[in-house]
């Protein structure tokens, strides 16, 4: 079949490789009808989350079932579906605790053997462990690009506002306006925040938060940033700030922005050291709440309000492409000229 992989930092290709095939008796095999270019894909394209040469990436995907395992229940042969972007077992101390993102047995698309070795989802089949726990069935109607984002975007910005203990009537900031952060904005206008401050240095991106109904606040203003969310707060700050960049100057921005006794959901991907002022988040006594989002835990809630319409990834859409133009697709990717592709093998 064919797939890209990973060649270099800032080099990736389209190979033939072998197909998958059944290894266990929670296994399936699903060809894929559309994958996603995802912000985290640009950690392994630049480095920073090393896979081996060859490895074949992507973690976002739905398809279709072409085979399941003899333990397999939940979806079956034919059957439309889409992946969490990582797996887990259900059996293990942490599954039983709901924390199936720290799954002992847990392995994540398309990251190499840091996170499970398991091949990634941007090719033309791929082979699903544990698929109960895995993989859901798309509701009929909704299109492969939307359920796409239940898997991982819109989960991850699901699990950021509820990491974030969000309730009604509060004041949020979201840092990085890229597909996640785009669409915390809209999970958290469901979840009854009264103020959205939406902060990005790419005006597109700060249009659409607008759109969704946030404030937008450009970067480029550096300390007028701080300024409008404490003139607009009364001086406290935000109650919540989803850290969706994955950076030590955002991170920076964060603590600032958080009001005293206000909570942190850090959801960018930080695979480095980093300094930040741990002196202003003492003195605040923030909540600080970061790591892998639980897409597990929260997929059902995600598609059953994607299916209501109450939350719509479809905007965020740019660019459709075939796999086959899947180096062209990272270079624009890259570039900050798409917000969001879709590959189809």
């Amino acid at each position: 079949m064919r797939a890209l992989t990973f060649e270099a930092p800032g080099q990736v290709a389209l190979r033939d490789v072998p197909d998958p095939q059944l290894q266990g008796p929670d296994d399936a095999l699903v060809a894929v009808g559309a994958a996603g270019v995802c912000g985290s894909d640009l950690h392994i394209y630049h480095g920073r989350v090393w896979v081996d040469p060859g490895f074949v990436i992507g973690h976002e995907l739905v398809g279709t079932v072409l085979a399941v395992g003899e333990s397999v229940r939940s979806v079956a042969v034919g059957e439309r579906v889409v992946a969490c972007f990582h797996s887990a077992c259900g059996r293990c101390f942490y599954c039983l605790q709901g924390e199936y993102q720290r799954c002992a047995h847990g392995r994540t698309f398309g990251h190499g053997s840091a996170l499970g070795n398991l091949p990634g989802a941007q090719a033309e089949r791929v082979l699903v462990p544990y698929a109960d726990m895995t993989l859901r069935r798309v509701p009929e109607g909704m299109a492969d690009e939307v359920a796409l984002f239940a898997g991982d975007v819109m989960g991850t910005a699901y699990h950021a506002v509820a990491e974030g203990r969000l309730q009604p009537g509060e004041s949020v900031a979201v840092l990085g306006l890229g597909p996640v952060g785009l669409c915390a904005v809209q999970v958290a206008r469901a979840a009854g925040a009264s103020r959205i401050f939406a902060v990005d240095s790419v005006a597109a991106r700060l249009q659409m938060a607008e759109r969704f109904g946030a404030q937008p606040l450009d970067l480029s203003e550096g300390e007028g940033v701080k300024e409008r969310v404490r003139e607009a707060t009364g001086a406290r700050g935000v109650d919540v700030v989803i850290e969706a960049v994955g950076s030590a100057s955002a991170l920076e921005l964060a603590l600032y922005l958080a009001r005293p006794g206000g909570r942190l959901a850090v959801i960018g991907v930080h695979a480095e050291r980093a300094e930040a002022h741990l002196g202003l988040a003492w003195i605040k006594g923030l909540s600080v709440r970061m790591g892998l989002a639980n897409v597990i835990a929260h997929c059902e809630r995600v598609l059953a309000l994607m299916a209501a319409g109450v939350l719509d990834p479809a905007p965020l859409v740019t660019h459709r492409m075939a796999l086959a133009e899947g180096p062209a697709a990272y270079e624009l990717f890259d570039r900050r000229e798409a917000l969001k592709v879709i590959l189809k093998p």
